[in-house]
């Protein structure tokens, strides 16, 4: 059986006839908030619940879903027939893209894709900088208590030039902190982006942060072929930031032949999407030969990270355990992107962060 669902309706503003699932594993909104949306939504009816105990009478009226992806998974899609939207905490669809609920209804999904950015870019550079200014080795000769000054030069951010592989609310929040930093921005996507209207980025950024119109990169590469990843890799780059989300087509994606590249400028890499993009293995041979100067990992191949794993003491690398994305701030963001989303729906409009389930993301 396929579900049908429409991406525009007609207005509804007061949401009658919806009601809101919020099941969160590890979050739950204030009554302040729940009442703040029942104010504006009148008719919404707002049930707040863990997911493991909403009942099967409960599940058949609910039309948005605010959800992670939990153990015990989405819901059997014959449970839900009135569902439309599903809000996911997550910034990618990648763990829910196999589920009937996904694969086998027109149910819209929203990411939280954007909600990551401010804390992300702040790993990003943070790690960057500490490499860049031998932090960690004078962390270490601290807790020795040694005043001793490293030989290796200090290599500021200025005029230093990042790639961002992928550029989505990260990237795009990374380019606007790194451009402040006086930084050039080259940015790499799939699809080419020439028009004005095709650098815009209409997905969730809390306000005055990102690069909603793709104002920052001073040169924009595109493509799927291996030459054309090559071209943008070749470019110059001192840090490389991987952003892009893992699919079939970007499995892999950096291996052997790009580190080759990115040698001739022995670029520092900085992968905080996911750990498939990049071949460990060849990883791991590159910071041991040297032929890029360091890499921080927030992800890595496999995760989590066995004890003794060769990563562990690979040169020059940072490996932090999958928190860049941590922030006290985080849950507000979603819920700030699901009022964004009702208020669409009320509207008649389609949704923000909407996955386009062909591309799956």
């Amino acid at each position: 059986m396929v579900l049908v669902r429409y991406d525009k309706m007609p207005p509804n503003k007061t949401l009658k006839g919806h009601k809101l699932l919020v099941a969160l594993p590890s979050w739950k909104p204030s009554k302040e908030e729940v009442d703040a949306v029942k104010a504006r939504y009148p008719d919404l009816e707002v049930l707040v619940g863990e997911f493991s105990k909403i009942t099967k009478e409960q599940w058949k009226d609910v039309t948005v879903l605010l959800t992670g992806y939990s153990p015990e998974g989405l819901p059997d899609k014959d449970a839900v027939p009135r569902l439309e939207y599903v809000q996911l905490s997550s910034a990618g669809a990648n763990a829910v893209a196999s589920d009937p609920l996904f694969t086998d209804t027109d149910v819209a999904f929203c990411t939280a894709n954007g909600v990551h950015g401010p804390q992300i870019s702040e790993w990003i550079i943070a790690t960057f900088l500490s490499f860049q200014h031998h932090l960690s080795s004078y962390l270490e000769k601290q807790k020795l208590g040694k005043w001793v000054r490293s030989n290796d030069p200090t290599v500021d951010a200025v005029k230093q030039r990042v790639g961002i592989l992928g550029y989505g609310s990260i990237g795009r929040q990374t380019a606007r902190v790194a451009t402040a930093m006086g930084m050039e921005v080259h940015a790499y996507t799939l699809h080419e982006r020439k028009t004005p209207e095709s650098k815009r980025d209409d997905t969730y950024a809390p306000a005055g942060l990102g690069d909603p119109e793709g104002i920052f990169p001073t040169k924009w590469f595109f493509g799927e072929s291996k030459e054309e990843l090559h071209e943008f890799l070749g470019s110059g780059l001192d840090l490389l930031v991987v952003a892009m989300p893992l699919t079939q087509k970007t499995t892999g994606m950096i291996s052997a032949p790009e580190f080759k590249v990115l040698s001739e400028r022995k670029t520092f890499v900085s992968n905080i999407a996911r750990g498939p993009i990049i071949n460990t293995g060849d990883l791991i041979e590159a910071l041991d030969k040297e032929l890029i100067r360091g890499a921080a990992l927030d992800v890595t191949d496999p995760e989590p990270l066995p004890d003794g794993h060769p990563l562990w003491s690979a040169k020059n690398a940072i490996v932090t355990p999958h928190i860049s994305g941590a922030s006290t701030s985080y849950f507000d963001r979603v819920w700030a992107i699901l009022k964004l989303n009702l208020q669409r729906l009320s509207e008649g409009k389609d949704y923000t962060n909407k996955v386009n389930k062909r591309e799956g993301y």
